[in-house]
């Protein structure tokens, strides 16, 4: 499992994780698409703001590797903001390719890219 050096491990004074430390034997948690509905807390709204942020910043327009990066949190943006560049999909693998869709991405985060 690739870990990404200099990403933030979480969010800020919170318990929100953006990282996992170690892989899981297993194998790795599925990503699945979860569904953002209009009454989420406030501060699940500043979570995935502050993630889609750490995205943007350690990787920008580039593809990148699942790695550590914390399934659950991945899953609040997947198919949406965050795409696979995977053809076939392996939802439970520490090496699939993600990408940010910069385009998605600035409509519903305007604050991280600048325009809110």
């Amino acid at each position: 499992m690739l870990k990404h050096r200099g990403f933030p491990s979480r969010l800020t004074g919170t318990d929100y994780q953006f990282t996992i430390r170690r892989d899981n034997k297993k194998g790795a948690t599925a990503l699945i698409r979860r569904e953002r509905y209009a009454d989420r807390r406030p501060a699940d709204r500043r979570a995935d703001t502050g993630f889609m942020k750490a995205l943007w910043e350690h990787f920008g327009e580039e593809p990148f590797e699942r790695g550590n990066l914390d399934a659950g949190r991945l899953s609040w943006l997947f198919e949406r903001e965050v795409v696979t560049l995977d053809d076939p999909f392996e939802a439970e693998s520490y090496e699939t390719v993600l990408q940010i869709n910069v385009s998605r991405a600035r409509a519903s985060f305007p604050d991280v890219f600048g325009e809110g």
